[in-house]
């Protein structure tokens, strides 16, 4: 366990009761452990895309996903939207605005 698993739960804790993170998700927790420590409340959908992409890339990388923010569909982009909101939750609750 390093610093960064604590932040991880921190952010799954945020998440609403309907969201289903992907199993064995551990690693992209972490990531978005990253995004966290790095922007805080200043994160984006495009934030969390990206760090799921370079995830999704070490779990499957012909994942129809994998394409920049911009080139997803409407509802594929919303599917960003909860752990986007989960991080900025848990910014607020550290008290981390961002840059």
């Amino acid at each position: 366990m390093t610093y960064l698993d604590p932040l991880a739960d921190l952010i799954r804790s945020c998440l609403p009761p309907d969201a289903t993170p992907p199993a064995d998700s551990d690693a992209l927790f972490r990531l978005y452990a990253v995004l966290l420590r790095a922007k805080g409340e200043q994160v984006r959908d495009e934030d969390v895309h990206d760090a799921w992409s370079a995830w999704m890339q070490t779990i499957d990388s012909g994942h129809d996903a994998l394409v920049p923010f911009e080139e997803l569909t409407p509802e594929t982009r919303a599917a960003d939207a909860p752990y986007a909101e989960a991080i900025r939750a848990a910014a607020r609750r550290m008290g981390r605005t961002g840059e």
